[in-house]
C-alpha cells in the first residue's frame, strides 16, 4: 500500500516515466541516423535552424535534435550516451536540475540541450567551476559541436576584451561563473557599446550546480578600486593583538568565529594606542584596524583560510579547497593577515560595481544545472532559481557499500585509526582515497603515512596544478591519495586493472563537513558506473562539528565508561545526531542566503534601472531629449522648493530661484525677478525652461552636431557612473547599521527598501542636476574623451560572505573660473572656493 502511494505522489519518478517515453523515442530515430553520412548528419543543423526561422519552437525538434547529437557523439567522442542520460538532457532543457550521481556521464548528457539551445543563435553559455574544466569541456564536446556544424567559444580570466568579444559570440561558450558576473559588470561600466563583451543572456546549463549557486551564493562578485594605504595602523594594531590573552583581554566563540575585546582588553588597547576612550567617535579607525587584526590572528587559520605563498597572502576556497589566486578579503582584513604574517601590505579598496551570482545568474532566460548532490537543498532552487531537482537513476545499480560512521573520543585516536585502516587496505592492494576538509589535517595525514612508509599523493590548495595527474592515477592498484574538499570534482577515479578484485576505491572520511552534501561528494568518488567499492568516516569528539553541537556530555560519557582512543563507538543516536546538526547548519545557510537575497534585491532592482539607463546612453545617437527632460525635472524641483501651494504667492522665495537658475542653468544677468513674479508654479517652470532650451540651442550652434552629441555623452556617463558609485558605498553603510533597528520593534529589512527606494531617488534627482548643471556651465574641449570614473579589478568578499565597507573616493574635477563652485554654494568657482 505504502509503495502504491509513493508511487502516486512522487512527483521524482512521474517525471522520469515522462522523460523514459522521450528517451524511448531518441532511441527509435538511432537507425535511421545511423545510414546517414557524416555530411548528411552535419546538414541536420542547418535544417534545424531553418525550421525554427519558420516559426517552430526548439520543443518541436527536440526529438530529432537529441538523436543527432547522439549519433555525432556515437561517431566523433565514441561515446553514445545512454537512455539515462537523455532524461538528464531533458531535465536540463526544461531549465531544472539533472541529479546525477558521479561516472554516471553529466558532460555528454549535457550536449543534448547545449547543441538544441544553441540552435536558436542566442547562444548558450556552460558554466564550470574552474578554468581547467572549461578548457577541457572545451575542447573535448567542441570537437562534436563543431562536426556538427556549431561554434565554440572559451572565456578565461586574462582575454583581451577583442578574444572576449570572439568567445561570447560563438554559438556555444564555455566559462567559469566567476568570469560570467564579472564581464557582466565590466560591461555596464564601458564607455562605448562596441566594448560589451557579452550578448543579452538566453541559457546556462551550470556543471556543479550545487557548489556555484548555494556554496557561492554569499558571495558577492565585486569590482574594486585602489584606496589610500595605512600600512602603520595595520602594523601597529597587529603588535598590539600579539600582546592580548585570550579569555582574560578578547573571547573567541567557535560557533560564531566572533571575537570581542573584555574591559581588560579594551584598556590595554586605549594604553597602547595613547586613547583617552577606545570608543571616542574620532576612534573609529583605531577600533577598525584592533578588530581586524583580531580577526586575523584568531579566527583566520594559516593553510585552513589561506596560504602564504611568493610573499602573498592566497585565499583558500572553503568549498573546494582550491587556490584564488588574484582574489583578496575587502574591508582590510586582507592586510591585517599580511601584517600578521609579516608580509608587504597592499592597497585597501572601494567598490564600484557589486552583484551576487543568485542575481546574476537569475537574469538568464533559462538557467539548469546538474551535480551528484542537490536534493538536500532542493527548497532553495526552487523557491530562489524556480528550479526543481529531478534525481536520474544509474545506468547501473550503485554496489558501493556505506559503512556506519565510527566515532573516537580524539581527534589524535581518530587519526591513528585512520593510518591503520589506510596501512590494512594497501596491504592487500585496494586504492585509497582519503577525504579531509584542511589542508591543515590533509599534511597531518601524510606525516603519519610517511612514517609509515606508505607511499601516497596529496592533492590541497598547494600543489592543485597536479590534479588530473594525480585524480587520474587515484584508482590504480595500491595508490593512497589524501585530499581536501577538491577532491577532483569535476573529474572522474577511474579503477585500473585488478582493483575491482581487492574491492574498488576506498574512500575514508577524516571529518564530516557541515553540508551533506560535501559528505556525499566524497562517498561519490568510488562506485560510479556500478563498479564496487566502499566509504566509512571517521568522527571524534575535537572534531569542529562535533564541538559546535555539544559533544562534552557524549566526551564525559565516553570517560565514564573507561572507554580509550582506541576503542571507536558504531551509535547510530550519533551519527543521527551529526545529521541533524548538518541539517541545522544548512538551514542556517539558506535563511542567511534568503536574507541576504532579501536585501540584494533592493540594489537589484536600481541596477537594473541604472544599467538599462546606461545602456540607452550608450546606444542612443541623440541624447537631447533625455537632456531636456532631465532640466525640466531639475526646474521643477526647484521651483517647488520655493513655492509652496501651502503659501501665499507674496511669501514664496523667488530670489532663490533666480539665483540658483543663474548659478547652474543660464548666464547671470539672464533672469530676473521681475519676469518671474505674478506668474503660477507652473508658468514659472515653463517661463525658466523655454529659457534654458534657447541657451541650448546658442550652445549647440558653437559646435559641431557630433561634439555637441559626444559632450552630452561624456557629462550624462560621467553623472551616473560617479554618482551609482557614491550610491553603492552609501547602500552599504546603511545595510551595516539598519539591523539596529530591530531593536525598535521595527522590521530591519522594509527600512532598508523604504530607505534605500528615497536614496536611489534621491540619486536620480542629483544625476539630473549634475547633468544640467555641466551641459549648460561647462566648456567644450574640442579634444572631448570619456573618461572612466575609476579604475577596477575582481576582489573577493570577506569570509563571512559580507560585502565590504568602502572608504570615500575622492575624485578630480576640473571646474572653469565661471563655472557654479564644487561646495555647493551657487556662486561662480572664482569669487568663492577658486577666489
Amino acid at each position: 500500500m505504502l509503495g502504491m502511494l509513493k508511487k502516486v505522489f512522487d512527483s521524482n519518478q512521474r517525471q522520469i516515466n515522462k522523460y523514459q517515453k522521450i528517451a524511448d523515442q531518441v532511441e527509435a530515430l538511432g537507425p535511421n541516423y545511423e545510414k546517414l553520412s557524416d555530411e548528411e548528419l552535419r546538414l541536420k543543423t542547418a535544417e534545424f535552424k531553418a525550421r525554427l526561422e519558420k516559426g517552430e519552437t526548439v520543443d518541436d525538434i527536440l526529438v530529432e535534435a537529441f538523436a543527432v547529437v547522439r549519433e555525432g557523439a556515437t561517431r566523433v567522442l565514441k561515446m553514445r550516451p545512454f537512455p539515462v542520460q537523455i532524461m538528464g538532457a531533458m531535465t536540463l532543457h526544461e531549465g531544472n536540475i539533472a541529479e546525477m550521481k558521479t561516472g554516471e556521464g553529466k558532460t555528454l548528457t549535457s550536449t543534448m540541450p547545449v547543441y538544441l539551445n544553441a540552435l536558436t543563435g542566442k547562444g548558450v553559455h556552460v558554466v564550470t567551476v574552474n578554468e581547467y574544466l572549461a578548457t577541457r569541456d572545451a575542447t573535448e564536446m567542441g570537437l562534436l559541436y563543431e562536426f556538427l556544424g556549431l561554434s565554440v567559444g572559451l572565456n578565461l580570466n586574462g582575454m583581451s576584451r577583442e578574444e572576449k568579444i570572439e568567445a561570447y559570440s560563438k554559438d556555444i561558450t564555455y566559462s567559469t561563473n566567476n568570469e560570467l558576473g564579472f564581464d557582466y559588470l565590466r560591461d555596464n561600466m564601458v564607455l562605448y557599446k562596441e566594448h560589451m563583451v557579452q550578448r543579452p543572456l538566453h541559457y546556462a546549463v551550470i556543471d556543479e550546480v550545487d557548489s556555484i549557486l548555494v556554496d557561492e551564493a554569499r558571495t558577492p562578485l565585486i569590482i574594486s578600486g585602489s584606496a589610500r594605504k595605512s600600512t602603520g595602523l595595520y602594523i601597529q594594531a597587529n603588535a598590539f593583538v600579539r600582546t592580548i590573552k585570550e579569555e582574560e583581554d578578547y573571547t573567541y566563540d567557535v560557533k560564531t568565529k566572533a571575537v570581542q575585546l573584555t574591559e581588560e582588553g579594551i584598556s590595554k588597547a586605549e594604553k597602547a594606542f595613547g586613547l583617552e576612550n577606545l570608543f571616542d567617535i574620532a576612534n573609529v579607525n583605531v577600533i577598525h584596524h584592533i578588530n581586524q587584526a583580531l580577526k586575523a590572528n584568531v579566527s583566520m587559520l594559516r593553510d585552513t583560510d589561506y596560504v602564504v605563498q611568493d610573499g602573498e597572502v592566497v585565499i583558500v576556497d572553503s568549498f573546494t579547497g582550491r587556490l584564488m589566486k588574484g582574489r583578496r578579503y575587502s574591508d582590510g582584513l586582507h592586510q591585517a593577515i599580511e601584517a600578521k604574517e609579516g608580509l608587504e601590505i597592499q592597497n585597501e579598496s572601494m567598490t564600484l560595481a557589486t552583484i551576487t551570482f543568485q542575481n546574476y545568474f537569475r537574469m538568464y532566460e533559462k538557467l539548469s544545472g546538474m551535480t551528484g548532490t542537490a536534493k538536500t537543498e532542493e527548497e532553495e532552487f526552487r523557491n530562489i532559481y524556480n528550479m526543481y531537482v529531478v534525481a536520474i537513476p544509474t545506468n547501473k545499480p550503485i554496489a558501493r557499500d556505506d559503512k556506519p560512521d565510527l566515532i573516537f573520543k580524539t581527534i589524535d585516536g581518530k587519526f591513528r585509526a585512520v593510518c591503520e585502516q589506510i596501512a590494512e587496505m594497501h596491504a592487500k592492494g585496494q586504492p585509497i582515497l582519503v577525504g579531509t576538509v584542511a589542508v591543515e589535517t590533509s599534511e597531518l595525514i601524510s606525516k603519519y603515512l610517511t612514517k609509515k612508509g606508505i607511499k601516497h599523493n596529496v592533492l590541497n590548495a598547494k600543489n592543485h596544478e597536479r590534479e588530473a595527474e594525480i585524480i587520474a592515477n587515484a584508482g590504480q592498484l595500491g595508490a593512497v591519495t589524501i585530499a581536501t574538499n577538491m577532491a577532483g570534482r569535476g573529474t572522474d577515479i577511474k579503477l585500473g586493472e585488478g582493483v575491482k578484485e581487492v574491492g574498488g576505491l576506498a574512500v575514508l572520511g577524516t571529518e564530516r563537513h557541515e553540508s551533506r552534501r560535501i559528505d556525499n561528494q566524497l562517498r561519490g568518488r568510488s562506485g560510479r558506473q556500478g563498479d564496487p567499492g566502499v566509504t566509512q568516516f571517521y568522527l571524534s569528539m575535537e572534531d569542529e562539528l562535533m564541538r559546535r553541537f555539544g559533544s562534552d556530555n557524549m566526551k564525559a560519557m565516553m570517560d565514564r565508561l573507561g572507554m580509550d582512543d582506541s576503542q571507536p563507538i558504531e551509535s547510530k543516536i550519533v551519527s543521527r545526531a551529526v545529521e541533524s546538526a548538518q541539517k541545522r547548519v544548512e538551514g542556517n545557510n539558506f535563511d542567511a542566503r534568503k536574507q541576504l537575497l532579501q536585501y540584494d534585491d533592493v540594489l537589484r532592482q536600481q541596477r537594473e534601472v541604472i544599467y538599462a539607463q546606461r545602456y540607452d546612453v550608450l546606444s542612443s545617437e541623440n541624447l537631447r531629449e533625455v537632456i531636456e527632460s532631465m532640466i525640466k525635472g531639475t526646474i521643477e524641483r526647484n521651483v517647488a522648493a520655493h513655492c509652496s501651494t501651502n503659501e501665499e504667492p507674496e511669501e514664496w522665495n523667488v530670489k532663490a530661484i533666480v539665483d540658483y537658475v543663474e548659478a547652474n542653468l543660464l548666464n547671470e544677468g539672464d533672469l530676473s525677478e521681475k519676469e518671474l513674479s505674478g506668474k503660477e508654479p507652473e508658468g514659472i517652470t515653463e517661463f525658466i525652461y523655454d529659457k534654458v532650451r534657447a541657451r541650448y540651442d546658442e550652445k549647440e550652434k558653437q559646435l559641431l552636431p557630433e561634439q555637441m552629441r559626444e559632450f552630452e555623452k561624456v557629462i550624462v556617463l560621467r553623472a551616473v557612473d560617479s554618482k551609482w558609485m557614491d550610491h553603492i558605498d552609501a547602500m552599504e553603510q546603511l545595510r551595516q547599521g539598519i539591523h539596529l533597528r530591530a531593536y525598535g520593534q521595527i522590521d530591519p529589512l522594509r527600512e532598508y527598501q523604504m530607505e534605500g527606494f528615497a536614496m536611489f531617488e534621491s540619486m536620480v534627482e542629483s544625476i539630473e542636476e549634475e547633468t544640467s548643471r555641466y551641459i549648460m556651465k561647462a566648456q567644450i574641449r574640442n579634444n572631448l574623451e570619456r573618461q572612466e570614473v575609476a579604475k577596477g579589478q575582481a576582489v573577493i568578499p570577506n569570509a563571512d560572505g559580507q560585502k565590504p565597507k568602502r572608504k570615500p573616493v575622492v575624485k578630480s574635477v576640473t571646474v572653469g573660473r565661471n563655472d557654479p563652485c564644487i561646495c555647493g554654494s551657487g556662486k561662480k568657482y572664482k569669487q568663492c572656493c577658486g577666489s
